[in-house]
C-alpha cells in the first residue's frame, strides 16, 4: 500500500475502486445496446476482482444511460481493461454508441460501515497538478525504424488549445528498436484532448505516412480499424510521483523500456513505482517527476530528472540495492532487452540502463506549460 506524500496516482494501494461509464446511445438502439450490456455483464461477473455492477437509464434523456462497476482494486481492472478478452466484449456496444465517457475513481468515504475481504478505501486524498498522463505504444517493421523517426520528429505540431477547459501540454515521443511510445500531457478531459488531436490534418497525414511501416495494419478510415488500433495501443499511467515546487531548469526527460516476464508485467510496475516513491522522497536526490506506464507486459518509466544522469545514471534512473535488482532480475525478461544475463549487481544495473533507455524522437510543449 503507497503512502508517500509524493504520490498523486496509483494502482497500488490497495482500495476499492468506482468505473464509471457514461453512454450516449443513437436513436433506436436502445435494444441492440441492452442484448450487449447482458452478454458483457455475464463475462465481466467472472473476471476476478469484480464486485458488481449498475445499469442506470437517465430520467431526463432516454437515449443517456450509466453503467457503474466496483472492482476489489484496480491492478485485475486494469489487467481486464487491457486484455484482448475486453476488446472482444465490448465490441458489441461499438455500433449502439454515439458517444461514451469512461471515468476510474479510488473509493475514499463510504457509509453503512467496513466491508471486509474485498478491498480497503483509498488511505489519503491526493494532491494532483491537474495534469493527466497517458501512452501509446506500437511497433513497425524492423528497418525502418529510422524512417519512422523521421516521420515522427518533423511534424507541426497541432494546436495545443482544445477549448476553454482543455488544453494539450506536452508530447513526448520515444524509440526502443522497433517500439515507438508516445507519452501526452494534458490539461483537462483527456479524451478531447485526444480526439481534438486525431481531427487536426498534419497529425492525420502523419498517422498516415507511417501506416505502411506499422506492423500491426490499420485503416483510419474505418472507424472499427482505427478503434481496434489504439484499444490495443493504448498504456494507462498506473503511478505517478511528483517533487512539487516549481521545475529546476536543469531538468531532463527520459523513458526506460522494461519488458517483463509473461504475465509479470503488473509485478514490475508496481516495483517500479516503489523506487521511484523512494527517489522522490531523497531531497537530495536528482528524481523530480516519474510516471510508470504498464500495459500488459510492456511497461515504460517516464522520469524527469535533474542534472547530468550520466554522472550518476543508476542513482537517476536505475533501481537502487541488490535486493531490488534481485526481483527485477526475476520480473525483467532481459532477452527482449539483448542482455545475455539478469542484472545483480551495480554493474550489471548500469548495464541494464544501457540497454533499457530509450532514444528521444521529439518532445514538444506548449507554450507556457
Amino acid at each position: 500500500m503507497t503512502t508517500s506524500p509524493y504520490t498523486s496516482q496509483s494502482a497500488f494501494d490497495g482500495s476499492r475502486m468506482r468505473v464509471t461509464l457514461l453512454v450516449d446511445l443513437h436513436e433506436g438502439a436502445q435494444q441492440e445496446f441492452l442484448d450487449a450490456y447482458e452478454q458483457m455483464r455475464d463475462r465481466v461477473a467472472s473476471v476476478p476482482g469484480h464486485l458488481g455492477d449498475q445499469l442506470c437509464q437517465s430520467l431526463e434523456n432516454p437515449s443517456q444511460w450509466l453503467i457503474t462497476s466496483e472492482w476489489a482494486t484496480a491492478p485485475p481492472y486494469l489487467a481486464w481493461v487491457n486484455s484482448d478478452e475486453h476488446f472482444e466484449t465490448v465490441k458489441p456496444l461499438q455500433n449502439c454508441v454515439r458517444e461514451l465517457k469512461s471515468m476510474r475513481y479510488g473509493i475514499v468515504r463510504e457509509t453503512g460501515g467496513a466491508r471486509p475481504g474485498i478491498g480497503g478505501l483509498q488511505p489519503d486524498v491526493r494532491v494532483g497538478d491537474g495534469v493527466t498522463r497517458h501512452a501509446l505504444t506500437f511497433t513497425v517493421k524492423p528497418g525502418s525504424e529510422s524512417k519512422v523517426a523521421e516521420i515522427l520528429a518533423g511534424y507541426a505540431p497541432p494546436e495545443s488549445r482544445v477549448d476553454d477547459s482543455t488544453r494539450l501540454r506536452r508530447t513526448t515521443l520515444f524509440l526502443h528498436g522497433n517500439r515507438v511510445v508516445r507519452t501526452v500531457e494534458v490539461e483537462g478531459d483527456l479524451m478531447a484532448a485526444l480526439r481534438h488531436v486525431s481531427r487536426q490534418p498534419e497529425i492525420r497525414a502523419v498517422e498516415e505516412a507511417i501506416n505502411p511501416h506499422l506492423e500491426q495494419d490499420r485503416d483510419l478510415s474505418d472507424p472499427e480499424s482505427a478503434r481496434a488500433f489504439f484499444a490495443r495501443a493504448a498504456m494507462p499511467a498506473v503511478h505517478h510521483v511528483a517533487r512539487g515546487g516549481p521545475e529546476p531548469g536543469d531538468i531532463t526527460r527520459h523513458a526506460l523500456y522494461y519488458p517483463a516476464r509473461k504475465g509479470c508485467g503488473m509485478a514490475l510496475a508496481r516495483l517500479l513505482s516503489r523506487q521511484d516513491e523512494t527517489a522522490a522522497a531523497d531531497p537530495a536526490g536528482p528524481v523530480h517527476r516519474s510516471t510508470v506506464f504498464q500495459r500488459e507486459d510492456v511497461v515504460v518509466r517516464l522520469i524527469d530528472v535533474r542534472g547530468d544522469p550520466e554522472t550518476d545514471p543508476v542513482r537517476a534512473l536505475g533501481i537502487h540495492g541488490p535486493r531490488k535488482a534481485a526481483v527485477l532480475a526475476r520480473l525483467l525478461d532481459s532477452a527482449a532487452l539483448g542482455l545475455a544475463g539478469a542484472p545483480t549487481g551495480g554493474r550489471e544495473a548500469t548495464r541494464l540502463l544501457a540497454h533499457a533507455d530509450m532514444s528521444l524522437i521529439t518532445d514538444r510543449r506548449a507554450a507556457q506549460s
